[in-house]
C-alpha cells in the first residue's frame, strides 16, 4: 500500500484531531489510556503522531469523546492511511528518521517556499552536484553515494507528478550559492543551466538574492523551508510548517508566532531578490563563464 505522503502526515493529523476531541470532551489521558487498554505514554505518542492506531481503538476513543459520526469516519480513514508506505520505503536506511517526516510533508504540501544561502536545494540539484555534496562526507562510500543520489532524483519527481497536483516551489537562492563551485567546472555549468531552466515549469520559480542586498532579516536564520498545505478529500490541511535542518537533525515549527517570524523573513527576502527573468539571465551568464574552464 503506497501513498504520496506516506504514513507520517496522516498519523500527525489523526493524533491532532484525537487530542482536540479529547480536550474538548474533558477526558483525561489516563481515562483515554484505560479505554483502549494502553499506557499513558501510548496516548501521548498517538496524539503526537508518533504511533499508529487500530480501527477498533479509533472507534473506542471516538465514542468516549462523543465525536460525531462524520468526524469518526474521517478518523477511521486517517487510521487506515497510517499503514501506508511512501515511495522512500524502498530506500530503507538511506533516510534518517528525522528527515523522513520532511519527505512526507514535502509530498503532501501544496506550496514550498525555500530560502537557501549555502547550496542548491535538493529538488533542483543535478546528479553530479548531489554526488559531490554526498562525497564531502568521508563515511559515504561510492555505493552509498549512488544510493543517496538515486533517492534525491526520485524526490524530484514530485514537481512533475500527474496526480495529486504537484506543489508550487518558490526558491530564493543567495547569489553566493551560484558562485560556489561544486562538482567541478563541467558539473557546475550543468547545474547552473539546470537552474536557469527550472523556472520554465509553471509551478517552479527560482530567484536570486544579489550580493549587493547586504544584511537582512534572514541573515541569521540559515536555510529554511515554509510548507503550506491544502485539504485533500477527507484529509484536513496540515498547519503551515517551517523546516530547518542541521547536521544532526531538524526542527519543525508550526506555532503561530514561529511561523509568523519566518513569514516576515521571507517577505523581506521577497522584496530584495531579482526577478525570475533577471535571475535566469544571471545563472545563464555564470554558466557561460565555465566554457573555457
Amino acid at each position: 500500500m503506497s501513498n504520496p505522503a506516506g504514513s507520517s502526515v496522516p498519523r500527525r493529523q489523526l493524533g491532532r484531531l484525537l487530542k482536540d476531541a479529547r480536550e474538548k470532551a474533558g477526558v483525561t489521558v489516563p481515562a483515554a489510556a484505560s479505554e483502549i487498554e494502553v499506557g499513558r505514554s501510548k496516548i501521548y505518542r498517538i496524539e503526537g503522531g508518533e504511533a499508529p492506531l487500530k480501527k477498533v481503538e479509533v472507534l473506542a476513543l471516538a465514542a468516549l469523546y462523543g465525536v460525531e459520526t462524520s468526524m469518526t469516519e474521517v478518523l477511521v480513514a486517517l487510521a487506515a492511511e497510517t499503514k501506508a508506505q511512501g515511495w522512500w520505503a524502498t530506500f530503507d536506511g538511506a533516510i534518517p528518521d528525522w528527515f523522513e517526516l520532511y519527505v512526507s510533508l514535502e509530498a503532501a504540501a501544496s506550496e514550498l517556499r525555500q530560502y537557501e544561502p549555502v547550496i542548491i536545494p535538493g529538488l533542483l540539484q543535478t546528479e553530479e552536484y548531489a554526488a559531490a555534496l554526498f562525497r564531502a562526507f568521508p563515511e559515504n562510500d561510492e555505493e552509498k553515494v549512488a544510493r543517496l543520489v538515486a533517492l534525491r532524483m526520485e524526490r524530484q519527481r514530485l514537481l512533475a507528478r500527474p496526480a495529486p497536483r504537484p506543489p508550487a516551489l518558490d526558491v530564493i537562492l543567495d547569489e553566493a550559492v551560484l558562485r560556489r563551485p561544486i562538482g567541478g567546472a563541467a558539473g557546475m555549468q550543468a547545474q547552473l543551466r539546470r537552474l536557469a531552466g527550472a523556472s520554465d515549469a509553471k509551478n517552479v520559480h527560482v530567484r536570486v538574492l544579489p550580493l549587493s542586498a547586504g544584511p537582512h532579516r534572514a541573515t541569521q536564520s540559515g536555510p529554511f523551508v515554509i510548507l503550506d498545505f491544502r485539504a485533500e478529500g477527507h484529509r484536513p490541511a496540515e498547519p503551515t510548517t517551517v523546516y530547518s535542518e542541521g547536521l544532526t537533525g531538524a526542527v519543525y515549527l508550526d506555532k503561530k508566532a514561529e511561523v509568523e517570524t519566518y513569514e516576515r523573513a521571507w517577505n523581506v527576502l521577497d522584496d530584495l531578490v531579482l526577478s525570475v527573468e533577471d535571475s535566469r539571465d544571471l545563472m545563464s551568464s555564470l554558466a557561460k563563464e565555465y566554457d573555457d574552464a
